[in-house]
């Protein structure tokens, strides 16, 4: 199979990641009704979702780091898919939130081996195209899955839109199982070689930034339904939705070609968070307009998911350790989206109007723009000085030079 249709199932495992992911913040009402909880006590079961994602799966990963890519994929999508089961399946909230925290283990095992594989699978000048497809997979999920999962719990429940999520992970567990090929890449790293690579400026930097952006983004998206509910008085959030994934499609993948034909992720990811907070803080008065609401939604999307692009292609571009670094970032964008939804059910169960969450949302995206900023002025410093120091020596030596002669002419 060619590097174009193997990182197409790659794509396809990551459809039924975003799904799950993101269609449970539509969810939350009925699991709530039917668990006999608030909505934001149900959310909480994002955060063990994105914690767990974030903090089990470099471990799970660290131990299988010897088994092989496919392998971790194929190992991965079996965690995946015997949890959104339990899930489905369960009728207590302890329950509830185990399994959402095994399913976030699975994805978070899944993602960053997937990236790591697609970039193996391709040439080098088309690695970003690669990394723009995987985590187009993943929005698309946001844009066909999550509307028809949210449907068919309109009609059937969210016990059955959790059982097609676990029907979709069983499809790419077979595609990847009986078709993928054997994938030339690194081991996943140790858990010492991820700390290792943390302890690198430039690699600290970025995936400070990265949790900065999934703290706004994603920590705001689990109570996307209740902003809408507030913000523009909708009745039902599945077109909202779909407007946001829309948006989160065609920002991932043209991310992609923007990286490739620019060669500027730094400026390219500076600018999307930039967009990000601006669409954010926008958010709250745009339902005095009928309609409005959907362009910051539209815009959000976009430059949400496009942001994960530039960041993955900084950490793999000329990096020993690419692989740690990108999966230190894959755990920094779900412990952000961890922390933003624990924050904002907290702001929300204190009696924080839902209207105004996006604002403190635009607050963090925006101090990550200053943090990006700030890091990035480091290493342009050091280079003037080495460039100064430089023509300071070369400039000596012209002077020492010029005395001889002097010293030395009749």
């Amino acid at each position: 199979m060619g590097g174009t249709r193997a990182v197409a199932l790659l794509a396809l495992g990551s459809f039924a990641m975003g799904t799950d992911a993101y269609a449970m913040a539509g969810l939350l009402p009925g699991i709530g009704a039917d668990l006999h909880v608030s909505i934001s006590l149900a959310g909480q079961s994002v955060t063990a979702f994105t914690l767990c994602y974030a903090l089990a799966a470099p471990l799970c990963s660290a131990a299988l780091g010897r088994r092989g890519t496919r392998t971790v994929l194929v190992t991965a999508l079996v965690v995946f898919v015997l949890a959104n089961a339990g899930t489905a399946l369960t009728g207590s909230y302890a329950g509830l939130l185990g399994t959402r925290a095994l399913a976030g283990a699975g994805a978070g095992l899944f993602t960053p081996a997937a990236a790591t594989a697609a970039v193996a699978l391709v040439p080098p000048e088309r690695r970003g195209r690669a990394l723009g497809l995987v985590l187009g997979g993943m929005s698309a999920g946001t844009v066909l899955g999550v509307p028809l999962g949210l449907l068919v719990a309109a009609h059937s429940g969210w016990r059955t839109a959790l059982w097609l999520i676990t029907a979709l992970g069983a499809v790419a567990l077979l595609g990847v199982a009986t078709a993928l090929p054997a994938v030339r890449a690194a081991a996943a790293p140790s858990l010492r070689a991820r700390l290792g690579a943390l302890t690198r400026p430039r690699v600290a930097a970025v995936v400070t930034v990265t949790f900065t952006q999934t703290v706004a983004s994603l920590g705001l998206y689990t109570y996307l339904e209740p902003v809408l509910r507030r913000t523009a008085d909708v009745g039902t959030a599945v077109p909202y939705l779909w407007v946001w994934g829309i948006g989160g499609v065609s920002g991932s993948l043209l991310a992609g070609t923007l990286v490739d034909r620019t060669g500027k992720p730094a400026l390219l990811a500076v600018a999307l968070l930039g967009t990000l907070g601006g669409a954010l803080a926008l958010l709250p008065w745009t339902g005095t307009v009928p309609g409005l609401v959907l362009l910051p939604l539209l815009v959000w999307g976009a430059v949400g998911w496009a942001f994960v692009v530039p960041q993955q292609h900084r950490l793999l571009a000329g990096q020993a350790d690419g692989a740690a670094a990108v999966g230190l970032n894959s755990s920094a964008t779900y412990l952000g989206g961890a922390v933003g939804s624990a924050l904002g059910g907290l702001a929300l169960a204190h009696g924080l109007d839902a209207r105004w969450l996006p604002l403190p949302a635009a607050g963090v995206a925006l101090a990550g723009v200053l943090l990006h900023l700030t890091a990035a002025r480091g290493p342009a410093r050091r280079t003037a000085r080495a460039r100064h120091g430089a023509e300071d020596r070369t400039g000596a030596a012209g002077a020492t030079a010029a005395d001889a002669l002097e010293r030395n002419t009749p």
